[in-house]
Order: structure tokens, then sequence, then C-alpha cells
């Protein structure tokens, strides 16, 4: 893995770029000044340029929370969700008709198609979870207590990030609760990086790609899945495992994923 200065040394490699939001573009509250400039310079270099996040959400939805962070429109033609990928399968019943929605509130957009569908969890044919409830949003040991009888039911997990940092603050993500499922025996069906399906909707096999991210578990291990070429922005969610380079090639082994480069903050 290369240490990379700068995005510019390498960029002319690549027709697309497929660069994850949260921990990359933003961190929840405000945008990455260095990040905004690199994928400004990928426009006027003509790049294809797509947003993909494990969001549980419409990709509407995230291209309003990007705005309201003061990013402008020219950078939004390409906003890829995992919610997005989610809300198909939903649409078309595929994992059955009745869902108990797991997750607070402002994710409801992601059934607004098929809402007369929510029920109990006692009465539903599978779980959509988007999240952690706001009241429980510290506390995983209330997901094992709520799901402890419903291992039957399949859990739909629409963000299989296991937490994220807004600000300083670090918060736990739909895929914590869906291990909580796992580890009491239940089945879940994942939509998001690393899992191939979402990237369907980023580009074809005859683009060349390379995959920016800072999560090994879904942006990085989501790139190996596909091999393509990836950097990885290390200031992000794994930021507080490692002290140095090495210690950083060897936090690569442990989650066992490979990337081509990697930068601090992404930067041309």
């Amino acid at each position: 893995m290369k240490k990379l200065e700068h995005l510019s040394e390498i960029y002319s490699s690549y027709d697309t770029f497929v660069i994850d939001l949260w921990g990359v573009m933003h961190n929840g509250i405000s945008l990455n000044d260095k990040a905004i400039t690199a994928t400004d310079k990928l426009l006027e270099k003509s790049k294809k340029i797509v947003f993909l996040t494990n969001a549980p959400r419409p990709s509407e939805k995230v291209r309003l929370f990007l705005k309201k962070l003061n990013m402008e429109e020219k950078y939004l033609k390409n906003v890829v969700t995992s919610g997005e990928a989610a809300m198909q399968a939903l649409n078309e019943n595929r994992f059955g008709k009745l869902f108990y929605h797991l997750g607070p509130s402002r994710d409801d957009s992601i059934f607004y198609k098929v809402k007369k569908n929510k029920a109990q969890l006692e009465n539903s044919d599978f779980i959509l979870c988007t999240g952690l409830f706001d009241e429980h949003e510290d506390d995983l040991n209330f997901y094992k207590d709520l799901l402890k009888n419903s291992t039957t039911k399949t859990l739909i997990c629409t963000n299989p990030d296991l937490t994220v940092h807004r600000g300083q603050e670090e918060e736990y993500c739909a895929g914590s609760v869906a291990q909580v499922f796992e580890s009491l025996g239940g089945k879940v069906v994942y939509f998001g990086k690393p899992y191939k399906e979402v990237y369907n909707l980023c580009f074809s096999n005859e683009e060349k790609v390379l995959a920016i991210g800072d999560n090994l578990r879904t942006d990085i291990k989501g790139a190996n899945n596909l091999n393509i070429d990836s950097l990885f922005i290390s200031n992000g969610v794994h930021r507080n495992e490692f002290e140095n380079q090495s210690e950083l090639e060897d936090l690569l082994k442990k989650y066992r994923v490979e990337a081509n480069y990697f930068q601090t903050d992404l930067t041309w």
C-alpha cells in the first residue's frame, strides 16, 4: 500500500471515482474542504464521480442533506445509497409483505411506497433495520432483548456500517444491530457496501474505477470484492485504531483487506 500525497498523481489512470460520503466528504456536521477541492478537480478533468454511501434513505434525501451542508449541485449528479437498493427490494415484496421497522422515524422515507405494510414485530414477515431507535441509540442490549424471540424472521440491514463519527462523537449504525441479531442465530440480508449488488448502480465493467473510502469493512472490502483499486482515507472511522504506517498495514491485515493507496484526508 502506497502513501499517496496527492490524488493528482494517479487520477489519469481512472475513468470513474466511487467516493464514500461520511468520513471522506463530510463528518456529519461540515464538509471536508480538501475533499471538495479534489472532487472539483476531478470534474474539471471530466472524470465520472459517484458518491456511494451506506445511508438507509433514498438517494434524494441524501442529496438534500448534502445541500444543507452547502455542497454545490454540480457534485450531486450521481448519488447512490444502500437505502435506494433496499427500497427496490421492499417495493417488490422480495422478503414478504409485512415488515417491522427497527430504526428512527427520520428513515421512514425508505418505505413510503409500502408504508401500509408496516406492522408490529410479532405480526411481521421480516424486520427492516435502518438504524437504532433514538431513545436507545447507545444500548445494544436493548436490541438483544427486543429480537431474541424473532430469530425465525429475516432482518434486512440497510446500512452495514457498525459505527460512524458525527464530528468527534462515535455513533452506532444499523450494522451493529445486525451483528446482535446474527449473534442470536438470526439471518441478516445486507444492502450496501461491501456487497456487490449496490455497485451495479454505480458503474459498468468497461470503466476503470478507483474506490475511495474510510471504512475497511465496507469501502475497501467492497473494492476488493469487485476487484477494483482503492484509496483508503485513514482519518475516518478507524482513526483511533493505529498510530503509524506500520500499524496501519497491520490494521488492514486484521480486517483482511488490501488497499492500493492511502491518504490521511482526500487531497488533490
